[in-house]
């Protein structure tokens, strides 16, 4: 009888600690992102949905330090504006431990400013532009691309084209003309003999004919894209329609990895057959276990498959969790301090951060893996897309179609 009062007891006290670790203050952490009008929606939906699947996998494991984690989200609509509030209010009035979330550079650079002044840390899901890290603020991280990756990769295909004459279009903000430039500046290093320029296009545009006219007199080699949707998705639908590219005579080289999007295929048709991409994600490419268990919670959740963007924003949560494991506190030095040393293998492979102060290098994931893959279909899907550049791997210039 005692020996069951004491079983009884001890099973008492552990679904006692259990509910009371369900119980606990949960952790806050706040996230920006584009949900509406004129920020990139489709962009913004599959950053919410990977940071909500991360979230689930953490407290279906029992949380961090015996608590939950509970999201916060603020519509930013792609303003750095409502960015800029929107992370004042997480901060001051939600009192989350952490901010991540946003995908557009501009209202990167307008959070960090306020995530810099109250100390908090602050996760970089995908804002590509090299002076979100030229920043050098201590609570910023960066698990995601960086423009200056991008144009090192796409001036080493333009190279391996054999290009004589490239033409760029990018979009208005940091993210566009600062990618813009620094393939330029890439370009000048390791093929100082293509002719290379670049025409800033407004983002909020529709008709962009008149910067295209010139091309259709004398095509360029190569016409490289360097927008976000809707306006990258109205570009590419142009300059087909134009005849320019892609065609016998140009390439078109996708440098901002739209087709993983999955809006794409219902705004881009005839346009993107034999597109060239830079893509951060292949379903060919080799990922973690917990990539593969990431990409089927998505799955299960959204009946889609996973994108770039969905390893992105989950890695962005897990390393926040993980930080504050680490530190066994939420306390912002803390965390800080553990992020510095983190080494941790997430969705898309082992994830340290630079201390390096130099350049793009601050607080940056730098090896993140890419590859180079070309559509040679319409409506084709990502895995029946040809992988012409694997992880670490040069061009291989055999593996991609032309139009005759």
């Amino acid at each position: 009888m005692i020996r069951r009062n004491i079983g009884q007891l001890i099973l008492a006290a552990g679904l006692f600690t259990a509910q009371a670790a369900l119980a606990a203050e949960p952790i806050k952490i706040g996230v920006t992102v584009a949900l509406s009008p004129p920020g990139s929606v489709s962009q913004g939906t599959q950053v919410r949905d990977g940071t909500e699947v991360a979230a689930k996998m953490i407290n279906d494991a029992g949380g961090v330090l015996g608590r939950p984690i509970e999201l916060i989200f603020e519509d930013t609509q792609g303003i750095p504006e409502k960015a800029r509030a929107a992370a004042e209010k997480l901060i001051t009035v939600d009192h989350v431990v952490a901010l991540t979330g946003e995908h557009q550079s501009s209202n990167v650079l307008a959070e960090i400013e306020v995530a810099h002044r109250y100390h908090i840390p602050y996760m970089n899901v995908n804002g590509w532009a090299d002076s979100i890290r030229a920043k050098g603020y201590i609570e910023v991280f960066n698990p995601n691309n960086y423009n200056s990756r991008v144009a090192t990769a796409a001036a080493d295909s333009l190279k391996a084209l054999k290009a004589k004459r490239v033409v760029a279009f990018c979009e208005n903000t940091d993210y566009g003309v600062g990618l813009a430039k620094a393939l330029g500046d890439q370009l000048k290093v390791i093929a100082p003999d293509i002719e290379y320029n670049s025409v800033t296009l407004d983002r909020a545009g529709k008709d962009f004919i008149p910067a295209l006219l010139p091309l259709k007199a004398n095509p360029p080699d190569v016409v490289v894209e360097i927008l976000l949707p809707p306006a990258a998705y109205i570009v590419l639908n142009q300059i087909y329609e134009q005849g320019i590219a892609p065609s016998p005579k140009t390439w078109l080289y996708d440098a901002s990895g739209l087709v993983d999007y999955p809006d794409f295929w219902q705004n881009v048709s005839d346009a993107a057959k034999n597109i060239i991409v830079f893509g951060l994600y292949h379903p060919k490419m080799a990922i973690p276990d917990l990539g593969k268990k990431v990409a089927a919670a998505y799955t299960a959740k959204t009946k889609s498959n996973a994108g770039r963007l969905i390893f992105q924003a989950a890695d962005s949560l897990f390393l926040i969790a993980e930080a504050i494991k680490a530190a066994g506190s939420t306390e912002p030095d803390a965390m800080i301090k553990a992020l510095e040393g983190i080494k941790w293998t997430g969705t898309r492979g082992p994830i340290s951060f630079s201390t390096d102060h130099s350049g793009y290098k601050y607080h940056q994931w730098i090896d993140i893996p890419s590859v180079t893959f070309q559509v040679t279909a319409v409506k084709q899907a990502m895995a029946d897309t040809k992988l012409v550049q694997e992880v670490g791997q040069p061009l291989d210039m055999s593996r991609l179609e032309h139009l005759k």
